[in-house]
C-alpha cells in the first residue's frame, strides 16, 4: 500500500515487526565494539565504524524516502567528497554546478585538480556542454544559494548518452520535494544537516543509489576513512525526520508569503523563489517538484544594509545553514559565494506567517 509523505516520514525506518514492550523508535546504541562469535567471528554488528544498528535504522529511513539504499556520513561535505573521491581517478573529468555549494567547488579546484582530475563548471540553467568524456556530472537543483532549477530528467538522459554518471545534490529540495533517483539520476548526495533533520543540532550527510557497485565503492571509502556519524547524532536525525512533512509545509507557506512581500517592495531586488510564478525556474520546478523548499534569496544592495536588516530583525537569526525551525539569514558573499555584496539567503522557519511578515517589514523599514 502506498502512503503519502507525512505518513512515510513518521514511519520511515521503524522496526517492521516490533515486539511487545519495545519503544516505537529504539534508542541509540552507545557501543564501538560488539561481541563476536569466538569461532565464526562477526555477526550483524562488529565494530561501529563499519556496522552499527542505530546508523542502519537511519539509513533505512532516508532510503525509504529517497527511493534507494543509503549510506550516512558525518556531514554533507563528507558525503559528497566520499562520492567524488571513490568514483573519480586521475585523468577523469567532472562537471560541477558553477552556482552550487561553494565548498564543493573549492574542493574540486584544490584537491581534485591536484589529484589530476579535470573540472568543468556548468551553470545550473545552462548552457550545457557536450558531456562526452565526462566521468561524473553533479547537478544541484534548486541550486544553493541562487535557487535556479534544472530539468533533472533531461540532463540525466543527456549525460547518460555520453556515458557519464549522474549525481544530484538534493539538499535544498529534500526527498519530500523531489526524488532524483526516480528522475534518472544514478546517485543522490545531500546534507542532512539542513531541512531533513531541521533542528540545527546535528551534522549529517548521505549518499543514496540503486547502483550496488557504485554504492559499494562509496561504502568501502567510508569504511576505510571512517567518516561516520555517531550513534546519538543518528538517533536525533531519525527522530527529527518524523516531523519533516509538517516542518516543510509551514516553511513553504512562509516562503510563499515572504517572497511575495519582498517582490512587491521597490527597495528589494533580485527576489528568487521557484514557487513564484514570476520566477525564471517556476515552470521547471512546478513540473518536477512535489513541493518548493522554504529558502528565499534577494538583494538589499549593500553589505551595510544587510547588517542593519539582520540587526533590526527580532525573528530572523543571523546564521549560516538553512532548513531549520528558526528563520535565519546570511549574506552569502562573506562565505565565498560569487554573489553581490548585498545578496541574502533567507531560510524560513516554522514561526507564524503573520509574525514573520510583520518582523521583516519592520526590519526592512529600519534598515
Amino acid at each position: 500500500m502506498s502512503h503519502s509523505d507525512g505518513t512515510r516520514s513518521v514511519h520511515a525506518g521503524l522496526p517492521e515487526k516490533p515486539s511487545v514492550g519495545e519503544p516505537f523508535l529504539p534508542g541509540p546504541v552507545f557501543a564501538a565494539p560488539f561481541h563476536l562469535d569466538p569461532a565464526a567471528g562477526p555477526g550483524e554488528n562488529d565494530y561501529a565504524r563499519t556496522q552499527h544498528p542505530t546508523r542502519r535504522a537511519l539509513e533505512s529511513a532516508i532510503g525509504q524516502l529517497e527511493g534507494g539504499p543509503t549510506l550516512v556520513f558525518a556531514s554533507g561535505q563528507a558525503a559528497i567528497t566520499a562520492l567524488l573521491l571513490s568514483v573519480l581517478r586521475p585523468g577523469d573529468t567532472v562537471a560541477l554546478p558553477a552556482d552550487g555549494y561553494f565548498t564543493v567547488r573549492a574542493f574540486a579546484e584544490g584537491t581534485l585538480r591536484e589529484l589530476g582530475v579535470f573540472v568543468i563548471l556548468v551553470p545550473t540553467v545552462g548552457p550545457y556542454p557536450n558531456f562526452s568524456g565526462v566521468r561524473l556530472v553533479l547537478l544541484e537543483s534548486p541550486a544553493n544559494p541562487g535557487l535556479d532549477v534544472c530539468d533533472i530528467k533531461a540532463l540525466a538522459a543527456l549525460a547518460h548518452e555520453a556515458g557519464a554518471i549522474v549525481a544530484v545534490d538534493n539538499t535544498t529540495a529534500t526527498p519530500l520535494g523531489q526524488n532524483p533517483l526516480a528522475l534518472g539520476a544514478d546517485v543522490v548526495v545531500a546534507s542532512g544537516t539542513k531541512a531533513l533533520t531541521g533542528h540545527s543540532d546535528v551534522l549529517l550527510g548521505y549518499v543514496s543509489s540503486n547502483d550496488d557497485a557504485l554504492l559499494g565503492k562509496v561504502e568501502t571509502w567510508r569504511k576505510q576513512t571512517g567518516a561516520v556519524p555517531g550513534a546519538f547524532d543518528c538517533w536525533l536525525a531519525h527522530r527529527s525526520i518524523a516531523t519533516l512533512d509538517l516542518r516543510l509545509g509551514r516553511q513553504t507557506a512562509n516562503a510563499a508569503a515572504i517572497a511575495a512581500l519582498l517582490a512587491a517592495r521597490p527597495d528589494v531586488t533580485g527576489v528568487r523563489w521557484p514557487g513564484l510564478e514570476s520566477d525564471p525556474s517556476y515552470a521547471v520546478a512546478r513540473a518536477q517538484m512535489r513541493r518548493i523548499p522554504g529558502v528565499v534569496s534577494f538583494d538589499l544592495g549593500s553589505a551595510e544594509r544587510v547588517a542593519r536588516f539582520l540587526t533590526a530583525a527580532s525573528l530572523v537569526f543571523a546564521a549560516t545553514s538553512f532548513g531549520g525551525v528558526h528563520t535565519s539569514a546570511d549574506r552569502r558573499a562573506q562565505w565565498g559565494d560569487d554573489t553581490a555584496p548585498g545578496f541574502v539567503r533567507l531560510s524560513c522557519g516554522i514561526e507564524d506567517t503573520a509574525d514573520l511578515l510583520a518582523d521583516l517589514t519592520a526590519a526592512l523599514h529600519e534598515a
